[in-house]
């Protein structure tokens, strides 16, 4: 009797696909930026200055956390980005600065919603600066190799490429981080790096906006978007993807 009721149930249970399976398959998790730059083929250090990178405001900074996002971000333009890196969620500039100041020979374009469009962004926009308030690091700090686009990118397109490091951290809506990120995609060439900021499987069950961009990267994988490994290294909120080869599995 249990296994007529319950057979057909258990059965349905099994074919139904985990939908964090290609997270769990693909993710790679790394101890420290010394084995990351072994595993991606490194050899300069990141520039790393700032001492907003070991300020500590709650719980989301435990474990140097933003020092973490930053060796990682700052590694990959200082090592990847020959000419052209593209921020998506410029902030006050902050992050901007970091690629710039690491990748002094590349242009870095960073896009972020004009703030009477914010209406239009999902809903984990996690930082609405003011107009004025958008880049200003950068602009203080005067770098002269960063362009700024104002644009929701459910509409913008990239009209420049190829792309050699590409940082999602925009809206964290899935629907955004799998829109941006096939946009990317398309203007990038093999061996370019994505990176996904607010990206840590581990801890999609305590932060809305973290499951929110799994879930987005999730479907990449879905829909043969995204091949291969993610590298995360540890304690950091970043995903790192370097973009295969046609070839490569």
């Amino acid at each position: 009797m249990l296994r007529r009721i319950f057979g057909p149930l258990l059965a349905r249970a099994r074919r139904r696909p985990d939908s964090w399976q290609h997270l769990e398959a693909n993710v790679l998790e790394v101890k420290s930026l010394a084995h990351l730059k072994v595993a991606l083929g490194w050899a300069r250090d990141p520039i790393l200055e700032g001492e907003h990178l070991h300020t500590y405001l709650g719980l989301n900074d435990l474990n140097d956390r933003r020092l973490r996002d930053a060796e990682v971000i700052a590694g990959a333009c200082a090592n990847e980005a020959r000419k052209i890196a593209l921020e998506i969620g410029t902030g006050h500039g902050l992050t901007t600065a970091l690629m710039a100041e690491n990748a002094p020979h590349a242009t870095v374009h960073t896009v972020n919603i004009p703030p009477e469009d914010i209406g239009a962004g999902g809903v984990y926009t996690t930082f609405a600066p003011a107009h004025e308030q958008i880049g200003r690091v950068w602009r203080e700090r005067k770098l002269s190799n960063v362009v700024q686009i104002l644009a929701n990118t459910a509409t913008w397109e990239p009209d420049f490429g190829p792309i050699d490091v590409a940082l999602i951290d925009g809206c964290h809506d899935a629907e955004f981080v799998f829109g941006d990120t096939r946009k990317v995609l398309a203007h990038c060439r093999e061996g370019s790096l994505i990176l996904w900021h607010d990206f840590h499987p581990a801890l999609r069950r305590v932060y809305p906006w973290i499951a929110s961009v799994c879930r987005g990267v999730e479907r990449l994988y879905q829909e043969g978007l995204l091949r291969g490994p993610i590298l995360h290294l540890q304690d950091s909120w970043v995903g790192l993807y370097r973009v295969p080869s046609g070839g490569e599995r």
